[in-house]
C-alpha cells in the first residue's frame, strides 16, 4: 500500500502525457454497491494521477499488471529490471520537475519585474533600497519595531492576482512573531511601522522564499502582497 502511495504522489508532479483512453466514450458504470463506489473512486485517483505521468500509460498493460498482482502471478519483467524501471522513472520524475520550476521561476520573475515597475509609480507606494516595496494604509502613533522585537500583527497574504494564501484575518486569531524569523520582507517592512499602523508590502521574491517558493500556492520567484497591522510589541 505505502509502494502504491508514493506512486500515485510521484505521478501526479509531473507533466500531463497520457490522454489516448481518457477520449474514449464510456457507458456509465454501475454504482450500487460499496465495493463498486470503492473502485470506482481508487480508479479514478489512479486515472487522474495519470493525466501528469511522465510517459504514456498503456491502459491494457496496465491492467494486466493489477490483475496479475492480485493473482499472485509471476511478472514477466524480472526484479532486477522492475527496479531499474523504477530508478528510471524517479530519475525522469526529478528531471521533469526541475525543468518545470525553472520555466515557472523564469515566467514568475519577469512577471514580478513587470509588476513592480508599474506599480512603484502608483500613487502612495515607496520603494526601498533592497526592492521592497510599500504603501501606508494607517498611520500608527505607538510602539516603534525593531529587528530583535517579538510582534503581535494581523496580516493577509496574497498573489498580486488577488488569491489568498495565508491570514490571520480569515483565522479571527493575531499571530505571534520573532521579526529576526520572519522572511526579510517582513523584518524589513515591520520596522518602518508603528504600533497601530497597516501598511501594505509588496515583498519582491528576493526578499521572501525565492527560487525555491514555499507550499503549492508560492511558487518560484513569486511576489507576494502582505496587508499587516501590527497590534502590539511584545516581551521576549
Amino acid at each position: 500500500m505505502k509502494s502504491v502511495t508514493l506512486t500515485i504522489l510521484a505521478l501526479s508532479l509531473l507533466l500531463p502525457a497520457w490522454a489516448g483512453a481518457a477520449d474514449k466514450p464510456a457507458k456509465a458504470p454501475e454504482l450500487n454497491t460499496f465495493e463498486q463506489k470503492f473502485s470506482y473512486v481508487i480508479g479514478r485517483e489512479i486515472g487522474q494521477s495519470f493525466q501528469e505521468a511522465p510517459a504514456k500509460i498503456d491502459i491494457d498493460l496496465f491492467v494486466r499488471g493489477i490483475q496479475d498482482a492480485m493473482n499472485k502471478r509471476p511478472s514477466p519483467i524480472a526484479a532486477e529490471e522492475e527496479q531499474k524501471i523504477k530508478e528510471e522513472f524517479s530519475q525522469r520524475m526529478q528531471a521533469e520537475q526541475a525543468k518545470r520550476a525553472g520555466e515557472a521561476g523564469e515566467k514568475n520573475r519577469k512577471e514580478e519585474e513587470a509588476f513592480l515597475a508599474k506599480n512603484k509609480t502608483e500613487p502612495g507606494v515607496k520603494t526601498t533600497a533592497s526592492g521592497l516595496q510599500y504603501k501606508v494604509l494607517q498611520d500608527g502613533t505607538g510602539a516603534a519595531i525593531k529587528a530583535s522585537d517579538r510582534v503581535k500583527v494581523h496580516y493577509k497574504g496574497t498573489l498580486v492576482n488577488g488569491t489568498e494564501f495565508d491570514s490571520s484575518y480569515s483565522r479571527n486569531q493575531p499571530a505571534v512573531f520573532e521579526l529576526n524569523g520572519v522572511i526579510p520582507g517582513w523584518t524589513e517592512g515591520l520596522q518602518l511601522m508603528r504600533v497601530g499602523g497597516k501598511y501594505r508590502l509588496w515583498v519582491p521574491s528576493s526578499l521572501a522564499y525565492g527560487a525555491r517558493g514555499a507550499g503549492r500556492m508560492i511558487g518560484p520567484n513569486t511576489l507576494l502582497v502582505f496587508d499587516i497591522e501590527p497590534l502590539e510589541v511584545m516581551a521576549p
